[in-house]
């Protein structure tokens, strides 16, 4: 039997040399905690692209349509975050959230499209 130091409460408990908790309680509460802090990250950003995704779908109604920078602004849009790049042959580069996809038209406008899914896209 070996002393350690649990890895959540810090109290000192006697037991095996690969023993890190107290208890069954600690163990869960320190797993959970530690998860907790990765899965945020990833929850923040998958809230970002759902936002991105809803706001072009709701400007698109018909599959193609022009939007100024500023609406897409104004309905919170974070052109910091999509999902991927496509680049045209004729050099233009859309970026997509999704199915959705926009191109800067250098003007202050966007070109908002949306990807024709395959039936083997789909899930």
């Amino acid at each position: 039997m070996q002393e350690g130091k649990c890895l959540n409460c810090g109290e000192p408990f006697k037991g095996r040399s690969d023993r890190k908790f107290c208890s069954d309680y600690c163990r869960n509460a320190y797993n959970n905690k530690w998860k907790s802090y990765s899965n945020a990250y990833v929850r923040k950003i998958s809230y970002i692209l759902k936002k991105n995704r809803k706001i072009l779908s709701d400007l698109n109604p018909d599959g193609k349509s022009k939007v100024h920078k500023k609406q897409l602004l104004d309905l919170g849009f974070s052109f910091d975050y999509f999902t991927n790049i496509y680049q045209t042959k004729n050099g233009n580069t859309y970026y997509f959230v999704f199915e959705y996809g926009y191109l800067d038209l250098n003007n202050g406008y966007f070109a908002i499209v949306k990807k024709n899914l395959k039936k083997e896209d789909s899930l």
